[in-house]
């Protein structure tokens, strides 16, 4: 990328998540943890620092402690990079005392921030994605084909068109119509049961993005895909990137090409998580070329003690203590009791599964100590009437829900440190104390 060409990214962070409760009872959906370390918005985070854009602006809104706390133990990276700054910021109401509407309102809440800065173009992105993405290969494309806006767009099955943004194109990939979520949609050029989805990642001539603030405010609109890049179809050029052309270093062979995974509800939380297990999985989450950065760990290594462990992860400060796991992630601090047996299951930090429990299909949130024998995932009626079970069958079990055990103690797991696992506040678990 030139070096005269100044970006700027807002990174939209303040969504509710509704969709993903339980799991958003307590966190934002950005904040929701993945994989064995990860959080879900640090995938756009680290897709910016890799592109070289080191100046972002991460708005959020809904229950955001979490997601702030993570990002000021995590994303700490001045000291390296000088003049990579990662600024959280929250409704300010400087037009009046009012939670940000939407995304465009969101960005012209802090319009200023972009007057002060004065950046050539601006990147205005999701957070609750599971991608790897070159950015400044989207803002060459943006830049050699003389467009006012740019929107990001992958091939999507015509009976989920009511869940994204369809865009219809020309020959030369002008968008010639923008639909947010309707109802049916025609299919793409080239295909007869795909249609063309926005990703919610946008890029912006910062002077057309002014002007269009400026005037959504006048006419009270709030957001990018039900308002401002509809109504800029007829007077600007905007064009479809296309995903598909983004080429990661790194990439296996093996893996899904243009990987992307909206993880907006459960189940497809759920099923991302087991695309990157096994040796040649879907989306590789180690890529020394192209890093999904972690937050700080300062955990103990994991400890196998014995078992049977197939396809799994693993997370640090972790025990396994005769227990069979078959495709299941643990995060950090986690005990699995002699004789549990966890299959495609999610375990979050500071839990405890007991002696001979019985977990399938599950999502354990964090600090729960599921007692002994339990079985959990077996009878989807018993279990709706405690937890939340997906039309799938995926049961998620709150944090908290399972108290810790009163004077039950182990000889392997070490003394939790809480700020370590970067988990939300809660007690520690007496066991674990």
């Amino acid at each position: 990328m030139p070096a005269n060409r100044n970006v700027l990214a807002f990174v939209m962070a303040g969504g509710e998540g509704s969709r993903l409760h339980p799991l958003t009872a307590n966190r934002c959906k950005p904040a929701v943890p993945f994989n064995g370390k990860h959080r879900i918005v640090d995938f756009v985070l680290s897709n910016l620092v890799n592109s070289e854009i080191y100046a972002t602006y991460l708005l959020v809104q809904y229950k955001s402690q979490s997601l702030i706390e993570h990002v000021r133990q995590s994303w700490t990276m001045a000291r390296f990079i000088p003049q990579h700054f990662i600024t959280v910021v929250p409704p300010q109401m400087r037009h009046g005392p009012a939670w940000f509407q939407g995304t465009a309102d969101a960005v012209y809440q802090n319009i200023h921030l972009i007057e002060s800065m004065q950046p050539d173009i601006v990147a205005v992105f999701g957070a609750d994605h599971i991608y790897r993405m070159d950015v400044r290969q989207m803002i060459d494309f943006h830049v050699k084909s003389n467009a006012h806006a740019s929107v990001a767009t992958i091939p999507v099955d015509l009976r989920e068109c009511d869940q994204f943004g369809i865009v219809d194109i020309d020959d030369e990939h002008r968008i010639v119509d923008f639909k947010e979520k309707p109802r049916s949609a025609k299919p793409m050029p080239g295909s007869r049961n795909q249609a063309l989805a926005s990703m919610g990642n946008y890029i912006f001539n910062a002077d057309v993005l002014l002007q269009q603030l400026k005037r959504m405010h006048e006419s009270g609109e709030t957001d990018f895909g039900k308002h401002i890049l509809p109504s800029m179809v007829k007077t600007h050029k905007l064009v479809a990137y296309d995903f598909a052309t983004n080429t990661i270093p790194g990439t296996e062979p093996y893996e899904e090409h243009a990987y992307w995974r909206d993880v907006g509800t459960i189940d497809a939380y759920f099923q991302a998580h087991f695309d990157t297990l096994g040796a040649q999985p879907r989306f590789r989450m180690t890529n020394r070329h192209w890093p999904i950065y972690a937050s700080p760990d300062q955990a103990e290594s994991a400890q196998i003690e014995n078992g049977v462990i197939n396809r799994s992860v693993v997370g640090s400060g972790s025990i396994v203590d005769g227990a069979t796991l078959d495709h299941a992630m643990l995060r950090r601090s986690v005990l699995v009791e002699r004789g549990a047996h966890l299959e495609h299951c999610i375990i979050m930090e500071r839990s405890r599964i007991g002696r001979g429990a019985q977990v399938r299909r599950c999502i354990i949130d964090q600090d729960n100590d599921i007692p002994p024998d339990v079985r959990i995932g077996y009878d989807l009626e018993q279990d709706r009437k405690r937890f939340h079970v997906t039309p799938s069958g995926i049961v998620v079990v709150p944090a908290g829900s399972f108290p810790a055990r009163k004077n039950a103690t182990s000889p392997f797991l070490a003394p939790m440190n809480e700020e370590s696992c970067l988990g939300e506040a809660a007690p520690r678990m007496e066991v674990l104390a």
